[in-house]
């Protein structure tokens, strides 16, 4: 899959939508903003556990976001496959192929393929 291209065509219905409902994308936006900048944990840490999340949940574009966000904040392969286990280790078979997407996602994002 060329992870960019993708994205990129999801980004631009994400405006698209944003148009059509800004009341709700707003406030998704205001919630999303005040539960990465505020709590005890990092927001890298945060989105190791929202591509987890994307994982377990089977959210192709939710998984091209968050592994986009960690190519671009400097995260390692290695610490995004064990970040990708323990969401295999929560969802099982399905989530394992979500893994493997999501890999695959990071990979491009952060230039190793």
């Amino acid at each position: 899959m060329d992870w960019q291209a993708y994205m990129a065509d999801f980004k631009n219905d994400i405006r698209k939508l944003n148009k059509a409902a800004p009341e709700a994308t707003r406030a998704f936006g205001a919630l999303s903003k005040a539960v990465k900048e505020s709590g005890p944990l990092d927001a890298r840490t945060k989105e190791f556990i929202a591509l987890g999340i994307a994982v377990a949940t089977g959210c192709t574009p939710c998984i091209g976001f968050h592994a986009e966000v960690l190519a671009r904040e400097g995260a390692t392969r290695e610490e995004v496959a064990d970040a990708l286990s323990m969401a295999i280790q929560m969802g099982g078979g399905p989530a394992l192929m979500k893994a493997a997407e999501a890999l695959a996602a990071f990979d491009a994002f952060a230039g190793e393929r």
